[in-house]
């Protein structure tokens, strides 16, 4: 374990970059966005059926989900598009070239709206800014004092800690390309992890940022000048996603570090992601194969980086635990008013979190190939057995390098797999994750008739955990942990290794601190009291997977 300080960068020279050398070359690289979609969805067959599919969803999309960021001319654009395809399908003779062309329109837009830009006087500002905004936050916090703004005493790495090997991976990133891909519970997310990375040393990573972020042009000024490229998920149609996939396909290829998140959106239930959404992950492999054709034995590796986030308590995580009992449960869970979040409720959570000394973990897996097979600080991968492999023996088929579609979707798949299981053993372990499973579990044994939806609105009298049994619980867990983690299946934080007790003080003081009220809290006789359901549930969802007994 250590705590985050900044040091020199792997690459010091950042016109070196390939994120600023993707900026400079912004409309070739576009061009080469453009080239690729267009040769993948020609080999779909005729272009005029997802030509049609596009026209048919863009014209549902303006007209029940416009956004005020969207292009003014998009509705004009849209029209002369369909009476194109119109006129073509009309005709007597259909045209193969006027689709091709349409098509061409169609994914030269995308292209440009997608592509993003990075701007190293923006870089070198947000960089030096946004930590000093915020150790000026934490020391206020930390002495409940705004007139200690200014003081120096405290600074934003004080809070953060990270687990792994930091210089593997400083060492991976020069010789080859990284894709970092990390759980996703909280907004707070993309900033921590940036932040980390510039900390490490690494170049920023390319990454896609939400369409809808945006609509704010405070966000949009800066996300549009770090790296980002743009991803509207209101776009379900073909021709988008195909050259979603391609623009993030060529990035890789051009040597650009690369951050998924392959949960896809942040966890609803609290849990760590069990199922992942694989498109962009899949173009990790085409870009893999690519390199390969390009330059042979030669040609740059591509390595996959697992990464856990571990919060006490999440900014949002009354309206996640809302938004999942929903969408599972339908009629059997009854609808409240979702939580918002403000300016004011995330001020609060950064005071909350400063004042009171709460823990953020960065934990690093163990860097892989694209096939799951770890490897070494050269970037050579080896099997559980320790023998040395050749990655660019997957992508030979009959003696021949080449695509083979179902083939790589099912590296695609297996890769997915493997990193689920690296969320698992990499994951840290708090106190708060731990007192939360063990009262949820206690308050569903001691009910054993309820299913969960009737769990959640048992009445207050039904709520509380007689302390020596609560206590006994976390003791036979604790004790599963110890082994767990000696096995290597997870990692428990250092204030986990303190007799039970202080363990149980520990998870009751940090366990979603932010909230207006605390999960969990102690009772005139010293009994434990659940005062929300709901949040305990999303809690207690970390630690689901281990299949841990009460």
């Amino acid at each position: 374990m250590s705590l985050i300080k900044k040091i020199d960068y792997v690459e010091p020279d950042l016109e070196k970059w390939p994120i600023v050398k993707l900026t400079h070359q912004r409309n070739e690289f576009i061009r080469e966005v453009a080239e690729d979609s267009i040769s993948r969805l020609a080999k779909t067959g005729s272009s005029h059926p997802i030509i049609e599919e596009a026209v048919y969803l863009e014209k549902i999309r303006l007209t029940e989900k416009p956004w005020k960021v969207d292009r003014a001319d998009e509705p004009v654009f849209w029209a002369n598009i369909r009476k194109r395809l119109i006129k073509n399908a009309s005709s007597k003779e259909k045209s193969a070239e006027l689709d091709k062309e349409i098509l061409e329109l169609i994914v030269s837009r995308y292209s440009n709206e997608i592509a993003g830009k990075f701007n190293i006087p923006t870089f070198n500002f947000a960089r030096k800014f946004v930590p000093i905004i915020f150790s000026r936050f934490l020391n206020a916090a930390s002495n409940r004092n705004w007139k200690r703004i200014f003081s120096q005493q405290h600074r934003l790495y004080d809070r953060l800690q990270t687990f792994g090997d930091s210089e593997q991976i400083r060492k991976l990133s020069k010789i080859g390309t990284v894709v970092l891909v990390p759980t996703h519970f909280s907004n707070m997310d993309p900033f921590l992890i940036g932040y980390a990375i510039d900390a490490l040393g690494l170049q920023p990573f390319l990454y896609g940022a939400g369409f809808n972020l945006y609509n704010n042009p405070l966000e949009a000024f800066f996300i549009n000048r770090l790296g980002a490229y743009k991803v509207d998920r209101r776009k379900k149609n073909q021709i988008y996603l195909e050259t979603l996939k391609s623009y993030s396909r060529q990035a890789i290829c051009h040597g650009c570090h690369s951050l998924f998140f392959p949960g896809g959106t942040r966890s609803r239930s609290g849990g760590l992601e069990s199922k992942l959404k694989l498109g962009l992950l899949g173009t990790a492999i085409d870009a893999q194969l690519l390199n390969f054709m390009k330059d042979g034995k030669d040609a740059k590796k591509i390595f996959v980086l697992p990464l856990v986030i571990s919060y006490h308590f999440v900014l949002e995580a009354s309206s996640l635990i809302e938004e999942q009992l929903k969408s599972s449960g339908r009629e059997k869970y009854y609808i409240e008013n979702d939580q918002f979040t403000s300016v004011y409720k995330i001020t609060r959570f950064l005071w909350d979190f400063f004042a009171r000394g709460s823990e953020i973990a960065l934990s690093l897996g163990k860097p892989m190939d694209l096939f799951g097979n770890y490897v070494d600080e050269e970037g050579r991968s080896f099997t559980k057995s320790g023998t040395e492999i050749d990655v660019r023996d997957y992508f030979i088929t009959n003696g021949e390098l080449k695509a083979v579609p179902q083939r790589d979707a099912e590296y695609t798949r297996i890769l997915g797999q493997k990193i689920i299981q690296s969320y698992f053993k990499w994951n840290i372990v708090f106190s708060s994750h731990l007192i939360a499973y063990t009262a949820f579990k206690l308050l569903k044994k001691n009910s054993p008739k309820l299913d969960l939806y009737g769990l959640l609105r048992i009445p207050e009298d039904f709520r509380v955990i007689p302390y020596h049994q609560f206590y006994s619980a976390i003791q036979q867990i604790m004790e599963t942990l110890l082994k767990m983690e000696g096995d290597g299946r997870l990692i428990l934080a250092p204030h986990l290794k303190k007799p039970i007790e202080e363990i149980i003080r520990h998870g009751l003081k940090n366990l979603g601190l932010y909230h207006t009220q605390k999960v969990l809290s102690t009772d005139k006789n010293g009994n434990i009291y659940c005062n929300d359901m709901k949040l305990l549930l999303f809690y207690s969802n970390r630690m689901e997977g281990y299949n841990l007994t009460v």
